[in-house]
Parts: structure tokens; C-alpha cells; sequence
């Protein structure tokens, strides 16, 4: 499987923040020189007290050691204003960015999708990322800084040492090879479990109602404890895989270490000339290279487990996303045209089968039929929930497969049995956030039948959380209210009164119907007369086949599947 294209994702951990970056690196040049110095001071303090040749004098390498310690404050202070800001907003950036490619995903691409993939990237995974990719990358940096500085001092010093300090670093680079696939397979196995773990707790709050009505308590909290102990286990397992590396980078720091005093004491023994003040800055130098020969392993196995969860987001992310060809009208002027229509969910099991349909611009239709008959397919066809159907769907004679989701979504509103409402203010929820005029929001108020709650609560009364501070036809009529005020031309009604009870429903049935200069298709269980003789048009659907279209007197008249329907229902 061809991996994902992850630049554009890591590209926003640097847009607009490479000043903070530059100041970071400065930080590391600086810290590196004065760490440096400092073992270089060492070696001529030591070499002038015992007497060895050495061009300065006891003060000038106490204003030197003053200069050093200067550098070193102002390296942190440089490290402070910069390293902190650089992650802050490449992490904002980073999450701002993967949830505006979410935005661009289809209007129903969670129902083929799972909605915790997502809520597990954005805040699990994003704090491996943060210490993992973004933390690790200056720690990273100073290491190979110093790492190199002091091997190039070290062959200024002995070069044969310094061979032998070199060649014995091949290990911890074998064993950094090594340990960095199993960190990432680790890594990406934990993310997976928080995302089943995130799945469980969802449906676990969203569903306390159902569980405690059917006192299934014991049974959720058992395949809740099943997913604890998969979280667990992986996390575990991922400790396990952090303390081999750290064990291998330890191992590998020792025989580096072991291996380079020695050699140093073979030399030392063969009569070598090496100062005493040379001998120690060595081994102060050596922990300049032992150090980050134990750390680099380990970031870079961190930042492969990270560069991972990235992968994992950006190719969820490539999923489901609609390519435009041309754009829709900004209108509907004519008719909304339904050609041959048939689409399956399972190749074997059509739901929708050879269906023809006409909608007029402006017209009212009632789309009517037993559970299972295709009603709510049809309407999520015509809202571009799937391209993989057969035949054609023509908004004014632009097929639905072109049209850009942009114009689309702009054309078409949906009203849905359950309306989400953010916990936000009554007008938040029916603006959407957006500015619009007083005038344009109270006209939508007024339409949708919401002006005597707004008049008991008034505008900035906050709904809760999915607006359980709102009745069912309140919830209804904000939808409603968000259709009309973003003037949508055509409305999709998907059993928006399913879930309420028969005077609410037919208020709030009325309100869409006293719509006007609207095309309404309306999907509904509720076959009352005084209602269905409003249509323009019924559409009544069998087993995925248009069985009979016409007026509610047509219908009746004729006596055939409608008619049952209705008589059965009353």
C-alpha cells in the first residue's frame, strides 16, 4: 500500500513560524560553542597549572569563562522566546489544518467513516506528535550539534581516539535501525486502541439512555474494560519497546565509553605525547559524544512512531473527499430531474431500483413508502452522499457526480429527525456562526415559528449540549430557521417529525409546507390527510420502486398500495 503524502501536514509545523525556527537554531549554535569553550577552558586551565605550554594567562581565561557563561545565558533566553512559540503554533497550525481537509469531506462521509479515527488524532495522537516529532526535533538538533563539535575537537586533540570513537558508533546507529519500526508499530497499535477505546466511551455517554432502559450496565462495562485493557496492554507494550531502545542506547554509550578509554590508556602506556590538560578534556568531551550516542536513537525512534500517526491522519483524511468537475447553478429554475436510478449498499441487495422522478422547482412532494422501501436513500442520493449510483440525478440538467460540494451544499438544505444543535446561543445556533443582517434573522425567526420561544428566552439563551435545554419541535424549527436564512432553494425533509409528538409534528410540518418559493421533498411516516392533501405531488415507494405517483385524491381514487397504507395507518 502506497504510503501517504504527509509534507503538506508536516509543511504547517513551519508555515509563517520559520522566524522562530531561525532563532531556535541560533539557541543551538550558540549552546553548542559555549559547551564547547567550556572543555576547551578546561584543558588550558589544567595544562597552565601543571606547567604545560599554553599561550594565555590566568586572567584572560577568567574573562574568557565569563564570555562562556554570557553565551550560555544568552542562548537560553534565545531558546525561551523561541522554542515554546515554534511548537505552540505548529501544533495549532498542524490541528487547524487537518480539521479544515475534514471540512472538505462529504456531507456523509462518517456514515461509511468512524468519527473516533478522528477525535483520537486530534488529541491522543497530537501529544505524541508534540513531544514525539516537534520536542524531540531540537533535542535531536542540539545532540547531532554537539555530537559533531565535540568530535571534531576530540580529532583536533587525538585523531587516532577520536577513529576509534567514530567506528565504535556504528552500534547505537545499528541498534537506533533496528528498534525504530517496532516504536512505530508500537505507537500506531496504541493509537488504534485509544480509537476504539474513544469509539466505546462515545456511544457509551450518547447511549446511557438506551443502556439503562435496557439494564445492560454490566454488559457495557464489560466491553468497556475490554477496551481499558487493549489501551493498556499496547501502552505497555510501547514502554517495553522505549526501555529496549534506551537499554540498547545505554549499552552501546558504555562500549563507546570503555572502548575509548583503552584505547586512550594503551596510548598513555606506549608514551604518547598527551597533555594532562588533553587527556581530560577528552573525557570531558566524551560525554559530549556518549550522551546524545544514548539520546539520538531514541528521538529518532520516537519520530518515526510520530511521522506514523501523521501517515494514519493523512491518509483518513484522503478518503471520501469529492472531486468537482464543474459547478451547480445557484438556483434551481426548472427541475430536479431523477433518470433510471438504482444504488445498493451490498451489491446483492438493491434499495433503490430503476427509479424515474420529477421535481419541480417551487412544488411541494411527500415521499411515503413502509420501513425500508428506499425513502431515506433516495433523499441522501440527492444530497451527494454517494457517487457509486447507476443511472442520473440532474439539477437542471447538471449532472450530480460534477457538481462541485461547495454549490451544492449551497443550493440544498437538509432538515433531519435528529437536528444537531451546538451548545451555544438560539441565534448562534440558527446563524451558524456567520454574520446576517437583524432583519434577514428575524424574517427566518418568524417563518420557522420560532418567534414566541425567542420572546419566553430571548436570543442568546443557551441550547446545552446537542440543545438539551430545547424541546424536540424547537430543535426542528431552528433547523428550519438555518434553511431559510441561508436561502437555500430546495429542502430535503428526512422524518423530521418522526421523533415528536402528532401536534408538534404537525406544526412543525405546516412550517415547512408555508414555505414559500421553496421546493420541498419531504420523507415521512406520517400519513395524515389533512396534511398530505397540502402536496403537490405524492411519491410512494415499494421495495425500492416508484409504485404510484399523484395527488392524495389520485391516490386515494385508484385504491391500490397507497391506499392501503393509509387505511392501515389510520
Amino acid at each position: 500500500m502506497k504510503k501517504p503524502d504527509i509534507r503538506p501536514f508536516t509543511r504547517q509545523f513551519y508555515r509563517g513560524n520559520g522566524g522562530y525556527f531561525a532563532l531556535a537554531m541560533v539557541q543551538t549554535v550558540l549552546g553548542t560553542a559555549a559547551q564547547l569553550m567550556i572543555s576547551w577552558l578546561l584543558q588550558q586551565i589544567i595544562d597552565l597549572i601543571t606547567g604545560a605550554n599554553t599561550n594565555f594567562t590566568l586572567r584572560e581565561l577568567a574573562l574568557l569563562a565569563a564570555g562562556c557563561l554570557l553565551l550560555i545565558l544568552i542562548a537560553y533566553a534565545t531558546a525561551y522566546f523561541s522554542q515554546p512559540k515554534f511548537i505552540a503554533k505548529a501544533v495549532g497550525q498542524y490541528k487547524t489544518y487537518a480539521f479544515e481537509q475534514l471540512s472538505r469531506k462529504g456531507i456523509s462521509a462518517f456514515s461509511s467513516e468512524n468519527s473516533s479515527l478522528y477525535i483520537s488524532a486530534l488529541s491522543n495522537d497530537i501529544n505524541t506528535i508534540e513531544n514525539g516529532y516537534l520536542n524531540n526535533l531540537f533535542l535531536l538538533i542540539d545532540n547531532v550539534a554537539i555530537f559533531i563539535g565535540a568530535l571534531a575537537l576530540m580529532f583536533w586533540y587525538s585523531p587516532v581516539l577520536t577513529l576509534v570513537s567514530v567506528g565504535l558508533t556504528i552500534l547505537p546507529l545499528a541498534a537506533s535501525i533496528l528498534t525504530g519500526n517496532l516504536m512505530a508499530k508500537a505507537e500506531k497499535d496504541v493509537s488504534d486502541r485509544n480509537e476504539d477505546y474513544t469509539s466505546t466511551l462515545r456511544d457509551s455517554l450518547m447511549g446511557f439512555s438506551v443502556i439503562k432502559s435496557f439494564r445492560a450496565e454490566v454488559q457495557i462495562c464489560r466491553i468497556y474494560m475490554e477496551k481499558v485493557r487493549a489501551v493498556s496492554g499496547a501502552k505497555c507494550l510501547r514502554r517495553k519497546m522505549e526501555l529496549i531502545v534506551e537499554m540498547l542506547a545505554t549499552a552501546a554509550g558504555l562500549v563507546v565509553q570503555f572502548g575509548v578509554f583503552l584505547v586512550g590508556a594503551y596510548l598513555a602506556l606506549t608514551g604518547s605525547a598527551i597533555s594532562a590538560g588533553s587527556v581530560l578534556v577528552f573525557v570531558q568531551l566524551l560525554n559530549y559524544v556518549v550522551n546524545p550516542i544514548g539520546t539520538i536513537p531514541k528521538c529518532l525512534a520516537e519520530r518515526k512512531a510520530a511521522q506514523v500517526l501523521i501517515e494514519k491522519l493523512a491518509a483518513a483524511l484522503s478518503e471520501n473527499v469529492r472531486e468537482a468537475k464543474s459547478s451547480a447553478p445557484c438556483t434551481l429554475e426548472h427541475t430536479l430531474m431523477v433518470h433510471d436510478l438504482s444504488f445498493a449498499y451490498e451489491s446483492e441487495k438493491p434499495v433503490l431500483q430503476d427509479v424515474d422522478l420529477r421535481f419541480d422547482a417551487g412544488r411541494s412532494y411527500a415521499i411515503v413508502g413502509a420501513s425500508g422501501s428506499g425513502k431515506s436513500t433516495l433523499l441522501h442520493l440527492l444530497m451527494a452522499s454517494r457517487a457509486d449510483y447507476s443511472g442520473s440525478i440532474l439539477y437542471d440538467n447538471t449532472e450530480l457526480r460534477t457538481i462541485a460540494p461547495d454549490s451544492l451544499y449551497e443550493l440544498v438544505s437538509v432538515i433531519q429527525q435528529n437536528v444537531f444543535i451546538f451548545n451555544a446561543s438560539i441565534r448562534d445556533n440558527i446563524t451558524m456562526f456567520s454574520p446576517f443582517p437583524d432583519e434577514a434573522v428575524e424574517q427566518a425567526i418568524a417563518l420557522s415559528g420560532l418567534s414566541e420561544l425567542l420572546a419566553q428566552r430571548g436570543e442568546d439563551y443557551l441550547c446545552g449540549e446537542n440543545g438539551k435545554n430545547l424541546s424536540g419541535g424547537e430543535k426542528q424549527r431552528i433547523s428550519i430557521a438555518r434553511s431559510l436564512l441561508k436561502q437555500s432553494k430546495v429542502l430535503l425533509v428526512d422524518e423530521a417529525t418522526a421523533a415528536l409528538d402528532a401536534e408538534t409534528a404537525h406544526r412543525v410540518t405546516q412550517s415547512i409546507l408555508s414555505l414559500p418559493e421553496l421546493t420541498r421533498i419531504v420523507v415521512t411516516h406520517d400519513l395524515d390527510r389533512t396534511t398530505l392533501e397540502q402536496f403537490d405531488e405524492i411519491i410512494v415507494l415499494k421495495n425500492g420502486r416508484i409504485t404510484e405517483q399523484g395527488t392524495f385524491d389520485v391516490l386515494m381514487n385508484r385504491r391500490e398500495y397507497f391506499y392501503s397504507l393509509f387505511t392501515v395507518s389510520q
